[in-house]
């Protein structure tokens, strides 16, 4: 059965070439050129990823994209941005964005995004399936308490809402603890080989994890290691 693919983007001639190439490469694509009706769609029919503009009448793609998590929506989502906009792309990533490309972009490198994040996706499908069978295991670390198979954190009972990837870039950490792992060992164990996604992505998603792990605790940190990339250090915390 062929993936489908909701494209939101309101320029008309980019919109004909994301629909013709996805066609031709055997997806079935929707075209949504308004920000508010691709938010609708996108809530109430099913679709295997979504390609997401960032600048859209009625409603931008930073919003589409935020209000689409908040409902729950896990659909994995690449975001068009404009070249050397570095901004957007933090904060489409931020917002929950699995991957995006800069405009303009060529063919096969669309194609080639397109085929990665559906391949990633297909595999977490797979893997949480594969979780769901298993016996529950836990790992302790400092005050947190991290569930492999559920891809949950908590902290004294209270759960931590993490972002899958930022679940898979704690747990990686948290089995070499001490241990400094460089962007590329991430890079490649978190988001995949055929990831073509710079190294800017691991640094927002660690930004973000160490953001709401020093929120809710103290006895787990994560240190930056200038040029080289992350190390997870624990604590001892007196408490009263």
């Amino acid at each position: 059965m062929a993936q489908n693919i909701l494209v939101i983007e309101d320029e008309p001639t980019l919109a004909r070439l994301l629909s013709y190439n996805l066609s031709q490469e055997g997806y079935d694509t929707k075209v949504v050129d308004h920000g508010g009706e691709g938010l609708q769609e996108a809530l109430q029919q099913s679709y295997d990823l979504i390609i997401l503009d960032i600048m859209l009448p009625g409603m931008n793609g930073f919003e589409v994209l935020t209000k689409l998590r908040q409902k729950g929506s896990k659909t994995p989502v690449i975001i068009l941005t404009a070249r050397n906009a570095e901004e957007e792309v933090v904060q489409g990533l931020k917002c929950g964005a699995d991957d995006y490309i800069t405009k303009p972009f060529g063919v096969a490198e669309l194609l080639a995004r397109v085929a990665a994040v559906l391949r990633r996706s297909s595999s977490e499908d797979e893997g949480s399936s594969d979780k769901s069978a298993s016996s529950e295991k836990v790992i302790k670390v400092g005050d947190l308490r991290i569930y492999p198979e559920k891809y949950e954190v908590q902290l004294n009972g209270e759960l931590i809402p993490l972002r899958p990837k930022e679940f898979e870039v704690l747990l990686y950490l948290v089995q070499r603890p001490g241990v400094v792992v460089t962007r590329d060992d991430l890079m490649n164990i978190v988001w995949g080989f055929d990831y073509i996604g710079g190294q800017r992505t691991v640094d927002v998603h660690v930004s973000s994890l160490r953001k709401k792990l020093e929120m809710n605790q103290q006895s787990v940190q994560i240190d930056s290691i200038r040029g080289v990339g992350y190390k997870l250090v624990t604590q001892a915390v007196m408490k009263p």
